[in-house]
């Protein structure tokens, strides 16, 4: 069982930036891929983007172009980092890997 540690939440005006962190317990490449979600109260969990064992990345339509995914394979540490946030941006983003999930880390955008 892998186990993930996300952090580097926070509260951040409209158009600021964060960067969170999540911390695998296992080779991040060969664990791969390795995805990070949000919810958001009321609503489903969605998938914001993802990282492969070969590097390859994608998002969902509604952060593309202001988020980043990446990874540092000798920290075994996957990023995503949030540019131009938005209100609608804040939820509990989470880390997961096939049934492994992280315990979240809070994001919120103020107007």
């Amino acid at each position: 069982q892998v186990h993930l540690v996300e952090s580097g939440g926070g509260l951040v005006q409209a158009g600021g930036s964060l960067r969170l962190s999540c911390a695998a317990s296992g080779n991040i490449v060969s664990i791969a891929p390795i995805n990070w979600y949000r919810q958001a109260p009321g609503k489903q969990r969605e998938r914001v983007a993802t990282i492969t064992s070969g590097g390859s990345t994608n998002y969902a339509a509604s952060v593309k172009g202001r988020f980043t995914i990446s990874r540092d394979n000798a920290k075994n540490t996957v990023y995503l980092q949030m540019n131009a946030l938005k209100p609608e941006d804040t939820a509990v983003y989470y880390c997961n890997n096939l049934a492994n999930w992280g315990q979240g880390t809070q994001v919120t955008v103020s107007s």
